[in-house]
């Protein structure tokens, strides 16, 4: 059994913090959005890709990465925008930086979606987005963000 170290504190109870990487990519004032799958957690509600940060990864990184992964592109990874950080219901917590993308190479395909689109910054209220992106949804929509 191991013992903690004299000075360190013991890890606090409840889920780790995730930390996620979020691309807004734009192009002709709309922004892509992806529905997750019915077998997915959270299903068929919209988010922006992205993804885990990984060990050894900045953020930009993994957001590279995860849009390679999920949409077969090469991104190049724009200016920070936001970071949020939510605590779920049922316990979970997420620390997000959204990052703009306005230039990436390839086609977008739905690799891990149910559906992409682009939609119009003004209507994205009209889509059911996971909680943590929902305060974002609103600045986008107002324009006070792109």
């Amino acid at each position: 059994m191991e013992e903690d170290k004299p000075g360190s504190s013991p890890r606090p109870a409840g889920p780790a913090l995730r930390l996620v990487a979020a691309g807004l990519i734009v192009r002709d004032g709309k922004v892509l959005i992806g529905q997750r799958r019915p077998d997915q957690p959270m299903a068929l509600q919209w988010e922006f890709p992205g993804g885990k940060i990984e060990a050894g990864e900045s953020a930009e990184q993994a957001l590279a990465r995860e849009l390679d992964e999920e949409l077969g592109i090469l991104a190049t990874i724009g200016a920070p925008v936001t970071r949020i950080r939510h605590n779920y219901r049922h316990g979970g917590a997420v620390d997000l930086q959204f990052f703009v993308v306005h230039e990436f190479t390839g086609e977008i395909e739905a690799r891990i979606y149910q559906q992409v689109r682009w939609v119009k910054l003004e209507d994205l209220r009209g889509y059911d987005f996971l909680a943590a992106d929902r305060g974002l949804i609103r600045d986008l929509a107002a324009g006070k963000l792109l």
